[in-house]
């Protein structure tokens, strides 16, 4: 079966999260990805998290997908003349490295173009190449308290705390960075000339903060931490069960709080002008959450759940990660996958996502072994051009 992105050429010169992330989607999804990594060091991805038995990790195992590994040093003039071949014959380079550093080195985007008019770059930094902040390094823990999720996060008389995971705006910046490179890409098909893709750490977390900005911008109206709470609808909630285990209430809208009261047995509510409307039960948050919370604690969570799923009230159980794995709605979609790796054996990872059911991707390998593939033998191949003489790579 043929994938979307079969035959796109990619060169992934990024480290750690974010625009490695941006070249395993494209690489699930069919396209020819080279890593290229420093001769002997590697990603530091490789050494960040909990260590597999093959000496890298476990989260590099998970998220680098579908590649090749060559070593090339950037920073000597061989080095760089060497990137220079490998990437006038392909179609994409993502990298990470801060604004200016790429140019330095003489194998900037403009410089790069020149002989591969067709170029798109995947530029991922911690600001964005324009701005004030354009020459500051940035990590995923800083874009988020930059954009003001972190101040959100966690309980109001606490510390400002951590989202869920410390990689949320890195995954986010992937996802828009391979975004971006499609778009380019279908640019290019209509005019024949690549482009950047600029994308900062920080602006997938500010796109997804709902109406936080316009809220502001229109009123000087901010928000506070409310921890599980959220400041639109009321009961929207954590709540503990007779057994102890937490599960997730969120009633949107009157229609959906109806149902969850005649599931409560209080119908009465409906006709109590404190109660009747969101807005009012947003003015008495926290009486609703008591008469939620007193009723979910005489039942166990599986009972609320059965009743609140039959009354078409939105209403889950906080699963830890075990109980993730274990439900046959993961494994109908495949969205956990077990892959073979020839060092670990099976490594059970997040499945591709999105999920094409024509065309899906799919994962062939996990990890890359440093060095496994040679520069000469890529170039070559998505060149049609020998390479035999290769010293510098400036004569491929």
């Amino acid at each position: 079966m043929t994938r979307p992105l079969e035959g796109l050429r990619v060169v992934d010169a990024a480290t750690i999260l974010a625009g490695p992330f941006a070249a395993s989607i494209l690489g699930e999804f069919g396209a020819d990805v080279v890593k290229v990594e420093q001769p002997g060091v590697g990603d530091p991805m490789r050494r960040l998290g909990t260590e597999a038995p093959d000496g890298d990790t476990w989260w590099w195992l998970s998220d680098t997908r579908n590649k090749v590994s060559v070593e090339i040093d950037l920073r000597t003039a061989e080095g760089a003349g060497r990137f220079r071949s490998l990437v006038a014959s392909a179609d994409v380079l993502v990298e990470n490295f801060r604004t200016g550093t790429m140019e330095a080195w003489g194998i900037g985007f403009e410089s790069l173009r020149e002989r591969n008019p067709g170029l798109i770059q995947l530029s991922v930094s911690g600001y964005g190449r324009i701005g004030p902040l354009a020459a500051t390094a940035g990590v995923a823990r800083i874009a988020e308290a930059f954009t003001g999720m972190t101040h959100l996060t966690g309980d109001p008389d606490g510390s400002p705390g951590l989202s869920g995971s410390s990689g949320l705006a890195d995954y986010l910046a992937g996802i828009y960075g391979a975004l971006g490179v499609l778009l380019a890409a279908r640019s290019r098909d209509e005019t024949g000339r690549g482009q950047l893709v600029d994308v900062a750490l920080y602006d997938g977390v500010a796109r997804i903060l709902d109406e936080l900005l316009p809220v502001f911008a229109a009123t000087g109206m901010g928000r506070e931490r409310m921890g599980p709470e959220t400041h639109r609808s009321v009961p929207h909630s954590n709540y503990r069960a007779a057994d102890g285990r937490w599960l997730t209430i969120a009633c949107t809208n009157d229609r959906m709080f109806g149902h969850l009261a005649a599931v409560m047995g209080r119908s009465d509510l409906l006709d109590d002008d404190r109660y009747a409307t969101n807005q009012a039960r947003i003015a008495r948050r926290d009486e609703v959450n008591v008469l939620v919370g007193d009723w979910v604690a005489g039942l166990e969570a599986g009972a609320v759940v059965d009743l609140c799923e039959a009354a078409a009230v939105p209403c889950g159980l906080v699963r830890t990660v075990d109980q993730y794995l274990d439900h046959p709605q993961v494994a109908a979609r495949d969205s956990v996958v077990t892959i073979d790796h020839p060092a670990v054996g099976p490594v059970t990872v997040p499945g591709v996502v999105p999920r094409l059911v024509d065309t899906p991707g799919w994962i062939e390998t996990l990890g890359a072994v440093l060095g496994g593939a040679s520069v000469d033998e890529i170039i070559e191949r998505w060149s049609g051009v020998r390479t035999d003489d290769l010293t510098t790579g400036e004569n491929a």
